[in-house]
């Protein structure tokens, strides 16, 4: 029952958000509305139980005209409302069934957008994306896959949500409205001397508890193991398109064996985990299906010799058939649904961690570094310390104070943690201590491998902003500055364009961000690294002639970028001690 609980409240703490949210009279609305059409259908049930019995009726008497009132118009009820014939308990039957799927659609739909705009904004708020990829945990809860959860989990949620929700809902509505009927169907029956009214009632019962019990024995390992499916699949996904992104590295190093012994890995993985989910479900099924199986001929079983004895007529029997599987049949609901019960607890426990890494990586938005704004312009690290998400020291107690206006630039052995020192002054790398201080003035900073977003090549120039923020002469003239005077004819066009581009090309385009973006200090990790050093040259005096105002910091392990710089440098660390930064000539290491 506590698992229950806890499952339960995971599912109310996903869910109430939205119809609390400012769509909540439109969610409520179609909810009810989808409630109450489902509700109605179970009102037609009813009235098709009583049509059973007086139509069965009709044919066990021969009576042709109560035969054709019954199926095309309707039948006089002495003393009672009248039959509605068969035709018209379809008609309405079937549009109500049309439109609740059509407004369950709807809803699904709406409350799908609301919560998927959610975990986006919350998934790209304080950087916690950045942060979950950072996570050292080996098992990755909450954290692997975060496309997944947020694409496939999230519409499974609310399909399932609502299809069980209101199916139960249901189910409950129907036992309450059928359990009179075949109590007073049923009548007595004398078992060992001692008079049982209602019989089938508690026959019912006993049959479905029996059922609900033996079905969770057989399909409970099925959550765990629907979980483990649900993260196989995406990282086989994932792992098709990494090669797809990576496909001229792959073909470069020969490297198809390799991916594909790769690929088959994480295939087989989904394999193994799907034939422990068949052979589970098999038996599941074969549960299930025998339990449905022997309920369709049981109440007849049950009712018969009231039959026999002529207490009741075949209209009679059929209708406490009837009666009876609707009966069984709500009771019997975890039975019927177990294994998309399995499914939705597999879901929901999705989410739920995602959820729960997202709000551990945005509370921690403000421990360890802290970032504050100058005054005078300069930027300055204040007694920080940079660890790796192991706990490992990279810098310890580093002061450095960078003046605008001097370019600097910053080497060390590979390893040392140059990087990681960028991503400090970009304010992004959680693991530290002390003060990380900016100017309040536009910061612009290019990593190695440049990122490029989908869409026209305009939008991958001016990325972040808008392309119609920036005219597209201005745009082509940044792409001529920086060597790509071919681009500019293909500025409108939509292509894949991490692939179309070379390495050095990605970077060139980076640079032609700098010069639309005018930033007053760019900082660059090795954003040239893909160039031979006379292009390298070239865009730093580029850099000069159109970004005059502009500081640039750089990252970098040639001598020929070196001696493009003002001042050094060099983070020194050794033997796995935690390093520190020392001023030297850039003199020395133009050498």
């Amino acid at each position: 029952m506590i698992a229950i609980g806890s499952f339960l409240r995971d599912v109310w703490r996903l869910s109430r958000p939205y119809f609390r949210s400012e769509e909540k009279w439109s969610a409520w609305l179609l909810l009810a509305s989808i409630i109450l059409l489902n509700l109605s259908m179970v009102g037609m049930n009813v009235v098709l139980n009583f049509w059973n019995r007086q139509f069965y009726n009709a044919l066990q008497t021969h009576d042709f005209t109560a035969f054709m009132q019954l199926l095309f118009t309707w039948r006089p009820n002495p003393g009672g409302l009248p039959m509605p014939g068969f035709c018209e308990v379809v008609a309405v039957y079937i549009l109500v069934f049309v439109y609740v799927t059509y407004l369950n659609q709807w809803l699904q739909i709406r409350w799908r957008r609301w919560m998927t705009t959610r975990f986006l904004d919350d998934w790209l708020s304080d950087q916690a994306y950045y942060r979950i990829s950072l996570s050292t945990d080996r098992q990755a809860v909450g954290t692997d896959n975060p496309d997944q959860r947020i694409s496939d989990d999230i519409r499974d949620f609310v399909g399932t949500t609502l299809s069980l929700g209101v199916d139960f809902l249901s189910n409950i509505v129907s036992f309450a409205s059928f359990v009179g009927i075949l109590w007073v169907l049923s009548g007595d029956i004398r078992v060992l001397g001692v008079t049982i009214p209602g019989y089938m009632v508690f026959v019912a019962l006993v049959y479905a508890v029996i059922g609900t019990w033996m079905t969770h024995l057989v399909g409970r390992p099925l959550i765990p193991l629907r979980f483990r499916q649900q993260r196989v699949e995406a990282d086989f996904r994932y792992a098709l398109v990494r090669l797809r992104e990576n496909v001229e590295g792959v073909a470069l190093y020969g490297g198809e064996g390799e991916e594909q012994g790769n690929l088959l890995d994480r295939f087989h993985n989904v394999v193994t985990n799907w034939w422990a989910i068949m052979t589970r479900t098999k038996r599941l099924n074969a549960l299930v299906s025998g339990y449905g199986q022997i309920a369709i001929i049981f109440p007849f079983v049950v009712a018969a010799p009231r039959y026999f004895a002529n207490q009741i007529q075949l209209g009679g029997l059929t209708q406490t058939a009837g009666a009876f599987g609707q009966v069984q049949s709500s009771l019997s609901w975890f039975v019927n649904a177990y294994g998309t019960l399995a499914q939705w607890s597999a879901i929901v426990e999705r989410l739920t961690t995602f959820q729960r890494a997202i709000a551990l990586a945005r509370a921690g938005a403000g421990v360890g570094l802290v970032e504050r704004a100058t005054t005078d312009g300069t930027v300055r690290l204040e007694d920080v310390t940079l660890a790796l998400p192991n706990g490992t020291t990279l810098v310890a107690h580093a002061n450095v104070v960078l003046q605008p206006g001097s370019s600097v630039v910053i080497t060390g052995r590979s390893g040392s943690g140059k990087s990681t020192l960028f991503r400090a002054l970009a304010g992004i790398w959680p693991f530290g201590q002390g003060q990380v201080a900016r100017p309040a003035e536009r910061c612009l900073f290019l990593p190695q491998r440049p990122y490029i977003p989908l869409g026209t090549l305009r939008h991958v120039v001016t990325y972040p902003h808008p392309p119609e923020d920036i005219a597209r002469e201005t745009v082509a003239q940044a792409l001529r500055d920086v060597g790509l005077p071919e681009l500019v004819d293909h500025l409108d066009q939509d292509r894949n364009w991490p692939q179309v581009l070379s390495g050095g090309e990605q970077q060139r385009l980076a640079m032609a961000r700098a010069l639309l973006a005018k930033p007053d200090w760019l900082f660059l990790d090795e954003a040239t690294a893909s160039l031979d050093p006379a292009a390298e040259a070239a865009l730093y005096r580029v850099l000069k002639e159109r970004l005059p105002g502009t500081t640039v910091v750089s990252i970098a392990h040639r001598p020929e970028v070196q001696g493009l710089h003002e001042q050094r440098l060099v983070l020194e660390r050794e033997d796995e001690r935690p390093g520190r930064l020392v001023a030297q000539p850039v003199e020395a290491a133009a050498q």
